[in-house]
């Protein structure tokens, strides 16, 4: 049966809406398509036409946090300023990381295989007012490299951008069952004083029986990052990567591990980012040294598990598994930590690579009692771990524990 329904294009203004939305979106401001067709509306119906007025109402209906502001005047600049008025914008001013995938804001200039080596300038629209395609593509592949590149490969422009791209992303923990009680249209347990007191309100007749149900609850989120040598060419970063996720959880404990256990969670509670590195630089004497990680896991089970283990606590171990200490006591404590988590993680930079094989008497020793192996080696391998940290199941995994080959 013929459909009586109609294909029409989206006009260039609603059109420009929703790429500006993406591009808000990926520069870490949350824009929902609802927000959106608020704007759209808003827009048409006041006859808005002054650029500074759009920018107010636009403002106003797209951004809600105080701290975003900054960001989205650059961004509403770059996208819909003209082309007399903004000829070249460099990656310093507005970095490819704060860049949608598909922004038609800019497109790239000269050679060079990084996102940091590229110039960008300004787009112009096409004639109906909707961005080119084949810009679409080129700002495309602009923040792809940056996301798929390995922070060891990395240059100092591209780090820089992929330390304010770590300063955007938000970390969530999908939730645990809890002891205590809410209210709860599906509860099992009754409620009976609220019960009580919607009968005294509707005179003294029993309409409804109130519910309880149990509250969801954040899980606790511990991280133990490596600061040895072999980690040098990705803890620099990582440690931005660990403020993020600091920032963005009231309920986290890091700690770093060399030679020895430090714990930084104190330090990384700062709000600038470059503030509290330089904190954490301060007070950790062991970067780039040796590597005991059985020694630091026992020192941390043995003081700290108790104290930050508890609820159901994910546990990630940032290393590349290169070991100086005893293989034994290696796969023992990861033994004991394993049956405090409620998910054990292991993140290693060198399994971005295809070649990689866990041939260390470190890794070898540890992979039988980790629950997840994943890489850490750019943007794009923290963008997953965000995504599996968000859906982790309400039961433990299984375990099929057997003991470590030394």
């Amino acid at each position: 049966m013929p459909s009586n329904r109609t294909s029409a294009s989206p006009s260039p203004l609603l059109h420009n809406l929703i790429v500006f939305g993406r591009l808000l979106r990926h520069a870490g401001i949350r824009v929902t398509s609802g927000q959106i067709a608020e704007l759209a509306h808003s827009l048409t119906a006041f006859d808005l036409t002054a650029k500074e007025d759009v920018r107010q109402t636009a403002r106003s209906i797209l951004v809600s946090r105080h701290d975003d502001l900054a960001l989205f005047d650059r961004a509403f600049d770059l996208f819909w300023g003209r082309r007399e008025g903004i000829r070249d914008v460099q990656l310093e001013e507005f970095s490819a990381a704060e860049a949608p995938s598909g922004a038609p804001i800019a497109r790239a200039q000269g050679g060079g295989d990084g996102a940091g080596e590229a110039r960008l300038s300004l787009a112009e629209p096409t004639d109906g007012g909707a961005p080119a395609e084949d810009t679409i593509l080129a700002m495309y592949s602009s923040v792809e490299l940056l996301r798929r590149r390995d922070f060891a490969r990395m240059n100092e422009e591209e780090l820089t951008d992929a330390r304010r791209f770590l300063a955007q992303m938000r970390w969530t923990v999908t939730r645990r069952r809890s002891q205590r009680l809410r209210p709860s249209r599906h509860g099992r347990r009754l409620d009976v004083r609220r019960s009580f007191r919607h009968s005294i309100r509707s005179g003294g007749e029993m309409l409804e029986l109130a519910r309880l149900g149990p509250k969801p609850k954040r899980r606790p989120l511990v991280v133990l990052c490596d600061i040895s040598g072999s980690m040098d060419r990705y803890s620099r970063l990582l440690l931005h990567f660990l403020h993020s996720i600091q920032s963005s959880r009231e309920r986290t404990e890091v700690f770093l591990f060399g030679t020895r256990l430090t714990r930084i969670t104190p330090q990384l509670r700062r709000r600038d980012p470059d503030a509290a590195i330089s904190a954490v630089a301060a007070d950790v004497q062991d970067f780039s040294g040796g590597t005991r990680i059985g020694e630091s896991l026992r020192t941390f089970n043995r003081r700290w598990a108790r104290r930050v283990l508890g609820q159901g606590a994910i546990v990630l171990i940032i290393s590349d598994g290169w070991d100086r200490g005893d293989p034994e006591v290696l796969a023992a404590e990861m033994a004991r930590l394993q049956r405090s988590s409620h998910r054990l993680m292991w993140l290693n930079p060198l399994l971005g690579s295809p070649r990689y094989e866990p041939l260390t008497q470190g890794i070898r020793a540890a992979l039988p009692y980790v629950d997840d192996f994943l890489p850490a080696h750019n943007l794009a391998s923290l963008e997953a771990l965000a995504a599996i940290l968000n859906e982790v199941q309400e039961g433990r995994p299984d375990r099929q524990q057997h003991p470590a080959t030394p």
